[in-house]
């Protein structure tokens, strides 16, 4: 008995499906690649402009460098009930002078590369308040904080409500001065955002 023989296919019908396999393969291919990426947590990076993990833009914070903040030895945890919690307390007793402020503001302002030179713009800002224990006269606690900036709630303002606030959560007993100091120094924007606004 004679083997069963297969019918030959031509060569040219042979070579004119490997390109529709190709083809096919690549379109598979581009398939699963789009299902997987659609399905992709998305990257855990910093919003657009933002620095070091803080939620706001960069042009409402200090330059981490030039002012990191810096706290005032005279007032603790232990003292805050006769220095920053008490009501005969103020702030005024402990404000530089207007001329060391101003003076300070302008050597900043050129530090800082400002494309926007008018002083009036500014408020010479403690990053560390005076009421939570900020330094008076630190240049490292002190910057040219823009009252106006890319976001309409980012300017010195608005991190004088996140002052407030902190300030109340410590008098109540609800932080500790030393994790307000450190919150308002790392990122006060997030403050504001998640307790403030």
């Amino acid at each position: 008995m004679e083997p069963l023989r297969r019918p030959r296919q031509s060569t040219r019908a042979r070579q004119s499906v490997i390109p529709l396999l190709i083809a096919l393969a690549f379109v598979i291919a581009a398939i699963l690649y789009l299902a997987r990426e659609s399905h992709s947590p998305p990257p855990s990076t910093p919003p657009p402009g933002s620095q070091n993990g803080r939620v706001g833009p960069m042009d409402i914070y200090p330059i981490e460098s030039l002012t990191p903040g810096a706290i005032n030895l005279g007032v603790t945890q232990a003292n805050i009930e006769e220095t920053i919690c008490n009501p005969h307390w103020s702030t005024r007793s402990e404000r530089p002078p207007e001329e060391y402020t101003y003076r300070l503001k302008r050597e900043q302002m050129v530090e800082y590369h400002l494309a926007d030179a008018e002083t009036r713009d500014y408020e010479e800002d403690h990053l560390i308040p005076l009421e939570l224990g900020g330094s008076p006269t630190d240049p490292k606690n002190l910057w040219p904080e823009a009252y106006s900036t890319s976001i309409p709630d980012g300017g010195a303002k608005y991190k004088d409500k996140v002052e407030n606030y902190l300030h109340d959560q410590v008098c109540a007993g609800g932080m500790s001065l030393a994790d307000a100091q450190q919150r308002i120094a790392t990122d006060w924007y997030r403050v504001y955002v998640s307790s403030v606004r």
